[in-house]
Order: C-alpha cells, then structure tokens, then sequence
C-alpha cells in the first residue's frame, strides 16, 4: 500500500495494545479509523482519543468470537466508509497451564477470541475488499493477522495459547496465496510479537461469564501466569514500536513481522528438529537454570 491517506482501517482491539497504537497511527496517517473493542469502557476513552487526533472514527463494541457481530461490524464499516483499505485482526486473550489442566471452557475462549476472531475478520472484510480491488484498479488493500511467537516455538506450559496462535500463522499463510490467485491489489502479513509490555497479561478481565470455570487454579497455571506476567513486562520493545512494524510491512509489502528478530534462532532450531527427525530440543537449552527451577516446583 502506498498510501495510507483518505483511507479506512478496521482494527480489533483497539481499546489498548497494539491495537489503540495502530489506531494512532492510522489517525496520523490521515485514515478513517473503525475501532472495534470488547471492552467498553476502554473503547469509549481510545475512540475519543482517536477523534481528538482528526480521524474520523467508527467505535463498535462487540465480542469477535460471534460470527453476527463481526457480520454487523462489516455492515457498519461498508456503509460507513465502504469497504477498507487495511484490516488489522488484532484482538487476543491467552491462558497458561499444563495440556491435560486446560478446561473445555479454556478451549472455547481462547480458540474463539484468537481464532475465530480472525476467521471473522477473514471472512467478513476480505470479499469486501477482493470486489473493491475488481472494480477499481487504484484500490489497495492489506489484512494483518495477530498471532505469536508462540505458534513458532510451541513452548511448554501454555498449549491453549500455542494452538490458537500456530492456527493464526496457518490461516494467515493460506490467505496471503488465497490472495495472491485472485489479485495483486491485497496484501497480508502475520504478526508475531515476543514479550511485548500490552494488556494481554489481563485479558481474563473480558472473560465471559459462561466461560468462567469455578475452580482454583494449578499450580502450572499460578507458575505460568507469573513468568508471563515478568517476562512482558520487562520486555523492552514497545507496543508503539511493534505497531509501527505493521505499518512498515504494509508498505513494503512484507507478510512476516517479529518484535524480536533475534528470536528467529530458536525458531530455527525447531524446524531443524523438524526437518532432521529429531525429538524436540529442550526449550531451556540456553537457560538450563530457568528449566531446572520449573521442572523442581511442578514435580514438588
């Protein structure tokens, strides 16, 4: 996309994170911004914020899980603004624990949110977008998808959180050749942070009621709701700057975008064990201490 300027972006999420940063910067750049949040309260202050900066915006409260609401968003942006330029499905809720202690209603959270979120925003904005770009050669386009590097490495501890994230990188690839057969006006790209400092950490916040389950949690659980909590909120790249990577794939037309490239080699060594027919490499290889220390506390 060469330009951003006169142009919409619906973006999940918005009401924090990387998703109230991007509304920023779509704001600076001059677009229509269509804000789309679970939490009203925090999208009410980022909409009005938005606003204040010139963007004409379109805050909308909803729950991406629900296939209607994403429908009703899709209608709302198009007779709005008509169909977007930029797609960004951003918004994500995660959970910890060992893969025998995650709940059904574990499952059907953060599959849902993280997921089908995204197969929502697919599905509703891309053919849209495919009709524009037929019946304007001018049209740009871009979908971004929010996984993790966790859909890479697959670490212990966290199975909900990596499956939803390696299915984001899965659809994500698949959409970006899906496009690519049937115009060269729409670009995609899939965004896959590290520790980045973002509410995700206090995403249980938005839990639905239904979806709660009465119980304590486990010891795993309690362990990797700590780690987590430490590691992103030490991290040292921000969610501005992360934010601002999205915007620069876009303009160069890059599918894959990291917040710490430097990461990549574990990456590397889990397709190694892929390629090579070896059992997985321990995850604490390069920091045996930190595995030493969780394996003693969960066999205590």
């Amino acid at each position: 996309m060469k330009t951003f300027k006169g142009r919409t972006a619906v973006i999940t999420g918005a009401g924090s994170g990387f998703g109230l940063e991007a509304s920023r910067i779509a704001a600076r750049e001059g677009m229509n911004v269509v804000m789309a949040d679970v939490q009203q309260d925090a999208l009410d202050k980022a909409a009005a914020e938005i606003e204040a900066l010139g963007a004409k915006v379109l805050p909308f409260r909803l729950d991406i899980s629900k296939a209607a609401e994403v429908e009703a968003l899709g209608a709302a942006t198009f007779a709005k603004f008509g169909a977007p330029h930029f797609v960004f499905n951003n918004a994500g809720v995660g959970t910890n624990g060992l893969c025998w202690e995650a709940t059904v209603h574990d499952w059907d959270w953060v599959m849902g949110v993280n997921v089908m979120g995204v197969v929502h925003g697919i599905r509703v904005f891309a053919p849209m977008m495919v009709e524009a770009a037929k019946k304007d050669p001018g049209y740009e386009g871009h979908i971004t998808n929010t996984a993790s590097m966790a859909g890479l490495l697959n670490p212990p501890n966290g199975v909900v959180y990596n499956a939803s994230k390696a299915a984001v990188i899965a659809i994500s690839e698949t959409l970006y050749h899906d496009l690519n057969l049937v115009t060269d006006q729409i670009g995609a790209s899939v965004l896959c942070p590290y520790f980045v400092p973002t509410g995700i950490i206090a995403s249980q916040r938005n839990r639905p009621g239904e979806l709660k389950d009465d119980r304590a949690l486990t010891k795993s659980q309690l362990i990797g709701n700590a780690m987590i909590e430490k590691a992103v909120t030490s991290g040292k790249v921000s969610a501005a700057q992360v934010a601002q990577f999205v915007f620069d794939a876009i303009g160069e037309r890059r599918f894959y975008v990291y917040s710490h490239p430097k990461a990549l080699g574990n990456v590397q060594t889990r397709l190694e064990d892929i390629v090579m027919i070896r059992n997985p490499t321990d995850p604490f290889a390069q920091r045996p201490e930190v595995g030493a220390k969780l394996r003693a506390e969960l066999r205590a």
